[in-house]
C-alpha cells in the first residue's frame, strides 16, 4: 500500500518513484523506465490516470488513486495476472514527469464529461430508448442487468429468482473448479447486482421471496468462498453487501422471527459462516422477544456441545454481549481460557464496560499470573493494568508491573514503559543501572534468543535516554548493526567527526550497487553527513575526491546524478 505525503500538492501526482519501484519490483520498474517514449493518449482524473503503451501491441493502463492506496491496471498478459507491470511503471513515470500538465488534463476529462452530459441531457425520451437500444444490442452484460432490474420493478417474482440464481452460479468463471484472482472481480459484480435485485424486489413485492433469495445468495456466497481467489478483497466486499442486504430486507418485509434465528443460527455456526460476517446483535430487532430467545438456546447449546470451538464461543459471547448478560458470559469465556491470557482480557474488559473495575483488575491479574510461566501474553493484560494502577495511584504495582514485562520481553517499547513508570514514581535512577544490565546481557548473548534481529536493544535504549556518549564506547563490545553504527554517528558527530567519518563512508558502500528513490535518498543523506565530518576536520579536498570518484563510477543513474546536484554535492 502507498501512502500519500501528508502535505501533498494535489495538483501534482500523489505518489513516488519509490511507489512504483515497491510495487513493481526492481526488475518491471527497470523495464518499465525504457517505454517512456511509448506513452500515449495520456489523461487523468482526481481519482486515475490512464494512458496507452505502445508495446509489442497496445496496452491501456488505469493507475487508480483510491483514498491513501495506489493500484495499477493493464490488460497486458503479466497485467491481467494483477501484477503491477513496466507499462504501469511507464505510465506512472511518465505522470511524475510531467506534474505540470496533470491539472490541464483533469480539466479537459471534467469538460468532457461535462460536454457528454450536456448531450445526454438534450435528448428526448425517444432518443434515450434508441440509444440505450443500440446498447442493448451489442451489450450482453448490460443487457442482462437491466432485464433483472425490469423483472423486479415489474413484481415478476420467478424470472427475478431466475435471475438472481443464475448471477449466483460461479461455473461461467471457472477454470478446473476454481474462480481465478482475474475473473473473482466479474463474480463480484454478478453478486452486487444480485443483492440490488434482492432490494428492489423487497421493495415491489412485499412477501417473503426476497428474504429466501437473499438466504439463498449468502449460503451460494459461503460454499462458494473455497473455490475463489479473493486477493483484491472484492467479492468479500460483495458478500457483505449481499449480508447488507438480507438485513434490510428482513427489516422490511419482518420475516418468521423464529424461523430467521434458526437460519441465522445455522449460518453463525455452520461451515462457511465466515463469509459474509453476519452480526447476531443487527437482528436483535428483527428478531424480537421470541427470535432472540431461540437464537439465545441454540448458541447455549452449541456451546455446551462443544465449549472449546471458537466458533460456538463467539456466537454465545456475540448474543450475551447484545443481552447485556455480563455474569453468563463471564461463565462462557471462563469455560476455556486460552493460554496466552486472551480470554482473561476479553472478561476484563467485559466487566469494566459494565462498571465492575475491582472485578475486572481482579481478572486482569489472574491472567497475568496464569501467563507468567507461558510467555508470550497479550501484552494488552499489562496495558490494561497499568493503565488502572497509574489511575488510581498505585505506583509501586506500576513499576513492579512494567519491570516484569520489561524482563520478559526486553524491548525498547518495555524499556521506554518501564522508564515512564519510574519517573512517575520518583525511582529512575535505581531502577536503569538494572534495565541496562539486563539488556547488555541480551546483547552479549547471555540470554539466548532474546536480541532482535535489527540489533542490540542496548544501544537503541542508551540512544533514547539521550546518553550518545555511553552508547557509541558501547558499540564495539556488542554486536551493532550497521544502521544502529550509522545512527550513533549522528549523535556524536559534532564532538568525534574523525570516528564518525568512517561509519558513513562504510554505510555508502553497499548502496553503491542499488538501483531506486531510496537507495539515491539514502546516499545523498550519506554524503551530506560525510561532508560535514570533512569539513570539521579540515580535509574537505578529500572529500571532493571521493565525491568526483563516486559520480564517475554512478554517472548513468541519472536521477542519483540530479539529486546530487540539487544538494550541490
Amino acid at each position: 500500500m502507498t501512502t500519500r505525503p501528508a502535505h501533498h500538492d494535489p495538483t501534482e501526482p500523489s505518489f513516488t518513484e519509490e511507489d512504483l519501484s515497491r510495487l513493481a519490483g526492481a526488475r518491471s520498474f527497470a523495464r518499465g523506465q525504457n517505454y517512456l517514449s511509448d506513452v500515449a493518449e495520456l489523461s487523468a482524473a482526481e481519482d486515475r490516470i490512464t494512458a496507452t503503451v505502445y508495446g509489442s501491441e497496445p496496452y491501456h493502463v488505469v493507475l487508480l488513486l483510491a483514498g491513501p492506496r495506489l493500484t495499477g491496471s493493464c490488460d497486458c498478459p503479466y497485467g491481467q495476472d494483477g501484477h503491477f507491470c513496466k507499462h504501469c511503471v511507464a505510465v506512472g513515470l511518465t505522470a511524475l514527469d510531467r506534474p505540470d500538465d496533470l491539472p490541464r488534463l483533469r480539466a479537459e476529462t471534467t469538460r468532457r464529461a461535462q460536454t457528454l452530459d450536456n448531450w445526454l441531457n438534450s435528448l428526448d425520451r425517444s432518443q434515450l430508448r434508441e440509444l440505450l437500444r443500440e446498447q442493448l444490442a451489442t451489450d450482453a452484460e448490460f443487457h442482462r442487468r437491466l432485464e433483472l432490474r425490469a423483472a423486479a420493478a415489474g413484481s415478476d417474482t420467478l424470472a427475478v429468482r431466475a435471475h438472481i440464481l443464475r448471477l449466483l452460479d460461479t461455473r461461467p468463471f471457472e477454470q478446473y473448479g476454481v474462480v481465478d484472482r482475474r475473473d473473482a472481480a466479474g463474480y463480484a459484480a454478478q453478486l452486487t447486482e444480485a443483492a440490488a435485485a434482492i432490494r428492489a424486489l423487497a421493495a415491489t413485492e412485499q412477501d417473503a421471496e426476497a428474504v429466501t433469495l437473499a438466504e439463498t445468495a449468502i449460503k451460494v456466497i459461503g460454499e462458494a468462498t473455497e473455490r475463489i481467489d479473493d486477493s483484491d478483497g472484492e467479492l468479500s466486499d460483495a458478500a457483505q453487501d449481499m449480508a447488507q442486504a438480507h438485513l434490510e430486507v428482513c427489516r422490511l418485509l419482518l420475516p418468521d422471527p423464529v424461523r430467521t434465528a434458526e437460519w441465522l443460527a445455522a449460518h453463525l455456526l455452520g461451515d462457511w459462516s465466515h463469509l459474509p460476517e453476519l452480526d447476531p446483535a443487527a437482528y436483535r430487532e428483527i428478531l424480537g422477544e421470541p427470535g432472540w430467545a431461540e437464537l439465545r438456546r441454540l448458541a447455549h447449546e452449541a456451546h455446551r456441545s462443544h465449549p472449546s470451538g471458537w466458533t460456538e464461543r463467539y456466537v454465545l459471547e456475540s448474543v450475551l454481549k447484545a443481552d447485556g448478560r455480563v455474569d453468563e458470559l463471564v461463565t462462557a469465556l471462563s469455560t476455556e481460557l486460552e493460554p496466552d491470557g486472551s480470554t482473561h482480557l476479553a472478561i476484563a474488559l467485559e466487566l469494566d464496560r459494565a462498571g465492575r473495575r475491582d472485578e475486572a483488575v481482579t481478572w486482569a491479574e489472574r491472567g497475568l499470573s496464569d501467563t507468567e510461566t507461558a510467555p508470550p501474553r497479550d501484552r494488552r493484560l499489562v496495558e490494561f493494568l497499568a493503565h488502572h494502577y497509574e489511575e488510581v495511584g498505585r505506583l509501586t504495582d506500576l513499576v513492579r508491573l512494567r519491570r516484569d514485562d520489561f524482563r520478559h520481553h526486553g524491548t525498547l517499547d518495555t524499556y521506554r514503559s518501564l522508564r515512564t513508570a519510574c519517573r512517575t514514581a520518583h525511582c529512575w535512577s535505581a531502577e536503569r543501572p538494572r534495565a541496562l544490565a539486563l539488556l547488555r546481557a541480551d546483547a552479549t548473548g547471555e540470554h539466548t534468543g532474546r536480541r532482535p534481529h535489527t540489533g542490540p536493544v542496548l544501544i537503541e535504549a542508551l540512544l533514547d535516554d539521550g546518553d550518545a556518549e555511553t552508547a557509541w564506547e558501547t558499540a564495539p563490545s556488542v554486536p551493532t548493526t550497521l544502521a544502529q553504527w550509522v545512527r550513533l554517528a549522528d549523535a556524536v558527530r559534532e564532538q568525534h567527526p574523525a570516528d564518525a567519518l568512517p561509519v558513513y563512508l562504510r554505510a555508502l558502500t553497499p548502496l553503491k550497487q542499488q538501483t531506486g528513490h531510496p537507495a539515491y535518498e539514502r546516499m545523498t543523506e550519506l554524503l551530506l553527513s560525510a561532508r560535514a565530518c570533512h569539513r570539521a576536520l579540515g580535509t574537505e579536498p578529500e572529500f571532493t575526491r571521493y565525491l568526483a570518484d563516486l559520480r564517475a563510477d554512478q554517472k548513468r543513474k541519472r536521477n542519483l546524478m540530479r539529486r546530487l546536484d540539487e544538494h550541490g554535492l
